[in-house]
Parts: structure tokens; C-alpha cells; sequence
């Protein structure tokens, strides 16, 4: 490579890597107590404790669930029944209004039992501000575009960091660190080694992190291609006054999805429904099939099925992205090789940092004449 194309792409680096690494070093903090947010949540007593049920025990319905959860919110409709993967808890998420999105109160359930469990709100805490700093800046949607603007600087500065990376390193050994060298020195052979190790992983979780900025967009875009003609025979009726029975309709979801069990049911009117449905979410139970969802339409006054929709390649690589983003894939081996990677990713973005605020009296032309020499001697080498 030319060094004129070398001295490119090291401006390509430098100028992507300078504008996304204090966003880049924000989402690295906050994302690794998010990565562990189950097990922290446990240590603190924030997540619901349900208490040991006898195997014969009477088991409640979902009906008796959401009839107990609407007496604790009078006033209240329906918006999401949310179905624990690891727990028999049972979430009921409810507000003013089906489209009440800013205003929805949220209460936890034994799923044998029905009895309600105590837990702090979902919208407080440390955990809650960890994760609106990580997806939205505490700016709603704006923010999350940001954010996802930020992701797509680190993917083109992960690209160029590597073609920056080949001939300034083709003298050394791969990894090497020079420790006899200046203080600078043995932090560009540290920021390099780690980011050439990380490449992969930072790769992976900047694209994913991309993609999951674009969740409400991908929603919107499936409700206006998909939802809207899967209801068009319902134009104009009116909506149903009286809601038939959530068991009676999951019994024939999962007669239209034989081996897949609820994540969650979309009652009519919410953005994930239609108003006159249950939208019933189901999943496998494998790693990746938990992950991936069927959406199955059950009109909600006549619980009859009205149809197993397919979800569009969009909706699919948003749901897929989701769980990769966060290593929530093979349990708590996964989540600690993933805060491992994220401890690195701190250093690289510190190290990076560190280098550019060392040569902030240096001029532009210096370091560019700088680059030239040294792209000079990587292509005559």
C-alpha cells in the first residue's frame, strides 16, 4: 500500500475514533453492569424472590393473573404479559391507555401461584440509569440515533484501525509490547495488541449495537408493512368490548406453534397487537430459537386464530442482534467472557484517548509528515 493511501486511512481512524470514543467509553461502562444485570439485581434484592411451591400444588391461570394484577391498578388496561425465561414470574405491564408508553406501571407475579412480588420499580435505581445512559443518553429516540451514529464511527474505526495496523507492525512480532521503550510507546504497542486481539468481538458488538438503535424504526416498518395487512379483513369493525380467555387463546397458539412456550402476549390496542388481537410471542426453547420469536394473531373476541405470521429478515436480525449484543446467549461462562472483552474495550478506548491528548501540541502537518516517513519505510521494508 502506497503511503499516501496509508496517511487516508490513518485519518479515517483517527478523526472516527476521536468523535465516538467518549460515547464508545460511556456505552463500554454502563454495558458491563448491564451485561450482568440478572445476577447483580439478585445480589441487591431488586428482582422478584419467588418463594418454593409444592409440585402438587394448585397451579392459577393466566386469566387469574391478570384479574388479580388489574385490581392492584384500577384504572388501568392491559398493555404486556411478560413471561420470565429463568423464573415462573410472571410480568404485567399496564397503563391509562393501550398507548400510554411513557406512563406504564409494571408489577411481578408468581406464575404457579399468582401472589404478588415485591420489587423496587423497573424505571428506578442504578440499573435503570445504566441502562438509559446505554441506549438513549436519556433523550428518547434522538438519542438512540446518536448513539447508533456513534456505533457506525467505531465500526469504520475498527476497519481502518486494522488496515492502519499491518504495516506499522510488519517489523515486530504479533503482540509484541516494547516495555524498554517511552511511556507513549509501550501504550500504542498496548493499544494496538489489544485491539487486534478484541477485533472480532469489538466488531461484533459495535454492529450488533448499530442495529439495536434501530429497533423502534425496524417495529414501525413491520406494523406498517406487515401488521397493517394481516388486519386489513378487521377495517372498520369495531373493537372488541369484551376480551375472551388468555389461556384458551395461548392453548391455540401453541397448537399453531407446536414446542414453543409465550416470551410475551400483546393485548389489543398495544403496538405490538392490533386492536382487535392478542399477539402472542412465541419461542423455542433452544439458544437460538429462545431467541427468535413467532408472532401468532388470536382475535380477542372470538378466540379463534387468525394467523401465524412470519417475520421479516429485518425483524429477525434485530431480535438475533439483541442477545449477541450483551453475550446473553450461553449463561454466566458467556457473560464473563463478555465483561472481560468489555474490560478490554475500556483499555483500548482509554489507551486511545491517552495517545491522542499526548500529541495535542504537535501539529497537524508534523504528524502527517510524521505518518508519510514512517508509511515510506513500511513499504520500502
Amino acid at each position: 500500500m502506497k503511503a499516501k493511501s496509508i496517511r487516508n486511512w490513518y485519518l479515517v481512524h483517527k478523526w472516527s475514533s476521536l468523535i465516538c470514543t467518549a460515547f464508545m467509553l460511556l456505552l463500554c461502562i454502563t454495558g458491563l453492569p448491564l451485561i450482568f444485570h440478572h445476577e447483580i439485581e439478585h445480589l441487591t434484592g431488586d428482582h422478584p424472590e419467588p418463594v418454593e411451591v409444592a409440585e402438587d400444588a394448585p397451579r392459577i391461570t393466566l386469566d387469574g393473573i391478570m384479574e388479580t394484577a388489574m385490581k392492584r391498578v384500577p384504572g388501568d388496561v392491559p398493555i404486556f404479559m411478560i413471561f420470565d425465561d429463568e423464573e415462573p414470574i410472571v410480568y404485567m405491564r399496564t397503563a391509562a391507555s393501550p398507548t400510554e408508553a411513557e406512563d406504564i406501571r409494571s408489577n411481578a407475579y408468581d406464575a404457579r401461584t399468582g401472589d404478588h412480588l415485591p420489587a423496587p420499580p423497573f424505571d428506578e435505581g442504578f440499573m435503570w440509569v445504566m441502562f438509559k445512559l446505554h441506549v438513549d443518553l436519556y433523550a428518547g429516540l434522538p438519542g438512540t440515533l446518536f448513539l447508533g451514529i456513534m456505533g457506525l464511527l467505531l465500526v469504520a474505526s475498527i476497519v481502518s484501525g486494522v488496515v492502519v495496523y499491518a504495516p506499522f507492525m510488519r517489523k515486530l512480532d504479533f503482540g509484541t509490547v516494547r516495555a524498554d521503550r517511552s511511556a507513549r510507546v509501550k501504550w500504542l504497542d498496548l493499544h494496538n495488541m489489544v485491539g487486534i486481539v478484541t477485533l472480532a468481538w469489538l466488531f461484533v458488538v459495535g454492529l450488533t449495537g448499530v442495529i439495536n438503535t434501530l429497533a423502534t424504526p425496524i417495529i414501525k416498518l413491520w406494523q406498517f408493512n406487515e401488521m397493517s395487512a394481516l388486519i386489513e379483513p378487521y377495517k372498520g369493525a369495531p373493537p372488541p368490548e369484551n376480551l375472551t380467555s388468555i389461556d384458551d387463546a395461548l392453548r391455540i397458539a401453541r397448537e399453531a406453534a407446536p414446542g414453543t412456550e409465550p416470551s410475551f402476549i400483546a393485548f389489543p390496542g398495544t403496538d405490538f397487537s392490533s386492536p382487535f388481537h392478542y399477539a402472542f410471542f412465541m419461542q423455542g426453547n433452544t439458544p437460538l430459537s429462545s431467541r427468535l420469536v413467532e408472532p401468532i394473531l388470536i382475535d380477542a373476541g372470538t378466540g379463534e386464530l387468525t394467523v401465524k405470521a412470519e417475520l421479516p429478515w429485518y425483524v429477525t436480525t434485530l431480535l438475533i442482534s439483541q442477545p449477541l449484543h450483551f453475550g446473553d446467549y450461553g449463561g454466566l461462562p458467556l457473560k464473563i467472557i463478555w465483561g472481560i472483552l468489555d474490560i478490554a474495550g475500556i483499555v483500548i478506548l482509554g489507551s486511545g484517548l491517552y495517545l491522542w491528548i499526548g500529541r495535542r501540541r504537535s501539529t497537524l502537518e508534523s504528524r502527517l509528515r510524521e505518518l508519510e516517513q514512517g508509511a515510506d519505510a513500511a513499504v520500502t521494508a
